[in-house]
């Protein structure tokens, strides 16, 4: 049997709603058919993607794999129609968030700057934010790429803050410094821009738990499993029910830069630039 974009869509909309009767609901079809749908995609394939419960389904490592890589068949499914339409689209990707709390305002900037060219934002896992996969034609970052690959432009800074559940002590403080990190379970999103190496070897934080995306990484910590570091954009985005973020006082802000492939012309990057620095300043 063939498959196509139709189950890669039951599948993720399985992922995204935690059961098969919310992603019927979500796509506008009965339970049967999502179930259907789901059970010729994997009798194509030869796997089991998610495991039945009589009240939730959880994907199986299979599954997870495959809503990985279908996330990114959409979104290139998704710019391939609008390439054929003969729409003028920017693609621009972000790993946990594009600009914080200037994102609204980023947005709005572009349709009165550039009304004759699309900015979609993509939230794509991954250092590259989709650059590597070609999902994304700009990325903005929280660390420097390959310069051998890609170019970029510093257009902003942020500040570092500590993620904590809501019921920690550290949630009492007004400021934090890295010396606390000493000996506490550190929570690390191995899909993040944010680079880890804030201490020297030996000193710091243990690293007790990993987590392959931003909203597992606001899980965990919000449970208790341990800490986290973020950037200000991610806490001014991310705030969750049951957890906090706290200043590191004693770090340097980092640098928040716009990324894209070299030899690459890509209309309106100047004016996204632009836009980016007035917002950051």
């Amino acid at each position: 049997m063939k498959w196509g974009l139709r189950h890669i869509h039951c599948l993720v909309a399985i992922s995204d709603t935690g059961s098969i009767t919310d992603a019927a609901i979500a796509l506008g079809i009965s339970q049967p058919q999502a179930s259907r749908i789901l059970r010729s995609l994997e009798r194509a394939w030869g796997v089991t993607l998610v495991n039945r419960a009589a009240r939730k389904t959880v994907l199986t490592e299979q599954g997870r794999r495959a809503v990985e890589q279908g996330r990114h068949l959409l979104t290139f499914a998704e710019s391939l129609e609008s390439t054929a339409r003969g729409e003028r689209l920017m693609r621009l990707g972000y790993v946990s968030s594009a600009a914080g709390r200037y994102t609204p305002s980023l947005q709005r900037r572009w349709r009165e700057s550039v009304p004759g060219i699309d900015l979609r934002l993509i939230h794509a896992k991954g250092p590259l934010a989709g650059l590597a996969e070609g999902l994304t034609d700009v990325a903005v970052l929280r660390r420097t790429p390959d310069p051998a690959k890609y170019r970029s432009t510093v257009v902003g800074t942020e500040g570092l803050m500590a993620a904590c559940a809501d019921n920690d002590l550290w949630g009492r403080r007004r400021k934090l410094t890295l010396e606390a990190f000493a000996g506490r379970p550190l929570v690390v999103n191995t899909q993040s821009d944010l680079e880890m190496d804030l201490w020297p070897v030996g000193v710091g934080p243990l690293r007790a738990f990993d987590v392959d995306s931003v909203d597992h990484w606001l899980d965990a910590i919000a449970a208790g499993r341990g800490v986290g570091v973020a950037t200000r954009a991610t806490a001014d985005q991310h705030r969750p029910i049951g957890l906090r973020y706290v200043p590191i006082a004693d770090v340097p802000d980092i640098e928040v830069r716009l990324c894209w492939p070299r030899g690459q012309a890509i209309s309106g990057l100047d004016t996204l630039e632009d836009i980016f620095r007035s917002l950051y300043s």
